[in-house]
């Protein structure tokens, strides 16, 4: 079994949950510290302790669920030349952690302010 949380298109419900759903064990909701930022079709996070919450999902899936979800965010592995990074991380208010795929800065993308994909998705940016 594999921890990630997840913030945007992977949530239950959202465009590529598809992608993770034959490898789910479970799911429950979480908050990470950082900023969302609107890419268009998608978000991504960059950690920030210093910054709000973020809202999402904890997904447990399969090491097979892991993969999926490597090849949807582009990440190689270590030192290789990623879309996003997966990186280590601790749920903001629960005893929980598990991996996440983040930017290191916005890249210039405009913050989503509520930190929450399907809040700003659903008043239609």
């Amino acid at each position: 079994m594999v921890r990630v949380f997840v913030y945007g298109t992977l949530l239950v419900g959202e465009a590529n949950h598809g992608v993770a759903a034959p490898y789910l064990l479970s799911v429950r909701p979480g908050r990470v510290r950082g900023r969302l930022y609107d890419v268009g079709a998608y978000p991504a996070l960059v950690l920030d302790e210093a910054a709000g919450e973020v809202e999402g999902e904890w997904f447990e899936v399969t090491p097979e669920g892991l993969r999926a979800m490597d090849d949807l965010e582009e990440y190689r592995g270590p030192g290789q030349k990623n879309a996003y990074e997966r990186v280590w991380v601790r749920d903001a208010r629960e005893e929980r952690s598990g991996w996440v795929y983040v930017w290191l800065d916005s890249r210039g993308y405009p913050e989503i302010p509520a930190g929450s994909w399907r809040e700003w998705v659903g008043r239609g940016r």
